[in-house]
């Protein structure tokens, strides 16, 4: 073992009160919107079955429905991944296109409860290829070409 290099847990240490959504996210597929956020709540112990049921109702998902995850349309395992998220109240959120498959109306709402969010003095960074989703969500833009990240935009 290289000395050098650190040890496993500490290359994987983030933020304490973090939560994310990957662009497309993973869950089981032959269990139950709330069956999924209730194994990740209880992994994490950071959120419970009423936070999990909270969340997926602010998400527009019923969490007494007992369909498979595997049967959800791609904006429903979307919205679900926002649940995710959202059920811990987080202090800080990182999205990555988080509005993959979701209609316009779904994105209306979650870009209602990002506002929301932001409002509670919490932090969103969001990585998309939308400038619209840009536009509205963010106050501060970076922009990313060829490995050079810049300042593209700041509201005042």
């Amino acid at each position: 073992r290289n000395s050098a290099v650190p040890p496993y847990k500490t290359m994987a240490d983030f933020a304490p009160s973090t939560g994310v959504i990957i662009e497309s996210p993973g869950f089981l597929p032959n269990e139950s919107g709330l069956k999924n956020l209730l194994l990740l709540a209880n992994m994490s112990g950071m959120a419970d079955r009423v936070s999990a049921r909270k969340a997926m109702i602010t998400l527009g998902l019923d969490p007494d429905d007992k369909k498979p995850v595997g049967k959800y349309s791609l904006g429903q395992r979307q919205r679900l991944g926002f649940a995710q998220a959202f059920m811990e109240n987080p202090n800080v959120l990182i999205l990555d296109e988080p509005f993959n498959a979701m209609d316009k109306a779904s994105m209306e709402e979650v870009h209602d409860l990002l506002q929301k969010f932001k409002s509670q003095g919490k932090i969103i960074i969001l990585a998309s290829h939308s400038a619209a989703d840009i536009q509205k969500a963010c106050d501060v833009v970076y922009e990313m070409e060829n490995g050079e990240l810049t300042l593209a935009s700041q509201k005042a």
